[in-house]
C-alpha cells in the first residue's frame, strides 16, 4: 500500500483518527515543512525489524506493570 503523506501539526491535532487508520493497516510519511521526518505504520506491518519475545497480556489480561515484573526477577 502506498504511503500517504501527513503534516506533523495534523498528525498532533488528529492523532485518534491516525491512530485508527494506522491500525487498519495504513502508514504515513510525516513531514514538517515539506521535509520528512519519519514514516508511522502498524507494528504489525511485517517488515522483519520486531521480534515478539514475550507477551505480558498472556499472563494477565492488561499486562502487568514493570515494578511487578521486576520484583519478581
Amino acid at each position: 500500500m502506498e504511503n500517504a503523506i501527513v503534516g506533523l501539526k495534523e498528525l498532533r491535532e488528529n492523532m485518534e483518527k491516525y491512530a485508527s487508520l494506522i491500525k487498519r493497516g495504513r502508514s504515513f510519511i510525516v513531514v514538517k515543512r515539506s521535509k520528512p521526518l519519519f514514516k508511522i505504520s502498524s507494528v504489525d506491518e511485517d517488515d522483519g525489524l520486531w521480534e515478539t519475545v514475550i507477551d505480558f497480556t498472556r499472563l494477565r489480561k492488561g499486562g502487568i506493570s514493570a515494578e511487578e515484573l521486576l520484583s519478581r526477577l
